[in-house]
């Protein structure tokens, strides 16, 4: 049997993970959670050293996954203090209690690492982050590595995939301003149209890190720094219009050419996959088509129009 604990299993990431963990033959997940817990999760606080160490000494998971995280940068910089308690001690005392136990833990990083003025950005490439939320990041990455010598780090770009709200994605936040714009009374929405980004689909990521999983299951651990993207370059005001074509709405849009975000934001984070390419590890769905799967899955006409 091969136990995987799955840190911030309610979450977009989370969610889509125990989905694809819980098909394998033979393996066994253990879900964690704390804003969410549900009935088929632990509930466990990870800015609590001792109740991390607990949870760790009493499930003694082979391999442990960190998909919890603070991860809106406005919320980053104005409350750095949570914003190190969840993305930097954390990591570092779920690191060092697996470590005790010598399971392989995994931790979720991101491409606001990089300042976005020389893409693409390979694992190795030297970080500059612009805001709290990417300094907290970089941050946790060093937690990781101080504290295993059996530990990743996966670094990501924006995530999209199956929600239980509209804001759980910078994308699909994005469909309630669509469709205001596509009704009657309706004003044009502004689109940022400067920040280019990589959406990238929620269950390729999960099948990402259970190939990644697998080969700690073999005697074959990935260590050090690996990124995953997806490869379709769009900015917000594009997505959109994609978004409204899968809606099949005749939505109002404005391209914004400037950045109007309170926090500062790089221009182009584009994360290079080529390490774990290297090791046959990778899938990744069209945006269109998996967009579709996630409205699909939706009830977006009576959310929007509330």
């Amino acid at each position: 049997m091969f136990k995987v604990a799955v840190i911030g299993a309610s979450g977009l990431l989370g969610r889509a993970l125990v989905d694809e963990l819980a098909q394998q033959a033979g393996w066994q997940v253990v879900a964690t959670a704390f804003s969410r817990p549900g009935p088929n999760t632990v509930a466990l606080d990870i800015r609590d050293a001792r109740a991390v160490e607990q949870f760790v000494e009493r499930e003694a998971p082979d391999a442990l996954v960190i998909a919890a995280a603070e991860r809106r940068p406005d919320v980053c910089e104005h409350n750095p203090a949570l914003a190190r308690a969840l993305n930097v001690d954390a990591v570092r005392s779920l690191a060092t209690a697996a470590t005790l136990r010598g399971a392989w833990t995994l931790s979720i990083s991101t491409d606001y690492v990089f300042d976005g003025t020389h893409p693409p950005y390979q694992h190795d490439s030297a970080p500059a982050p612009l805001n709290a939320y990417g300094r907290s990041k970089l941050e946790g990455e060093r937690a990781l590595t101080e504290s295993t010598d059996l530990g990743c780090v996966l670094r990501l770009p924006l995530l999209y995939g199956p929600i239980v709200d509209w804001a759980e994605s910078a994308v699909t936040s994005l469909v309630p301003a669509i469709a205001a714009s596509a009704s009657r009374e309706g004003k044009a929405a502004a689109m940022d149209a400067w920040a280019i980004r990589y959406p990238t689909f929620t269950p390729d990521v999960a099948f990402v890190i259970r190939q990644m999983l697998e080969r700690h299951a073999h005697g074959d651990a990935i260590g050090g720094i690996v990124q995953w993207s997806g490869d379709e370059p769009m900015n917000k005001y594009e997505i959109a219009v994609r978004l409204a074509e899968a809606l099949q709405l005749d939505a109002q849009l404005t391209p914004q050419p400037t950045p109007t975000d309170a926090t500062p934001r790089p221009h182009n984070c584009h994360l290079a996959s080529d390490r774990l390419e290297a090791l046959g590890i990778g899938r990744r769905t069209s945006f269109d088509v998996a967009i579709r799967q996630v409205l699909a899955a939706f009830p977006w006409q009576g959310e929007t129009a509330a």
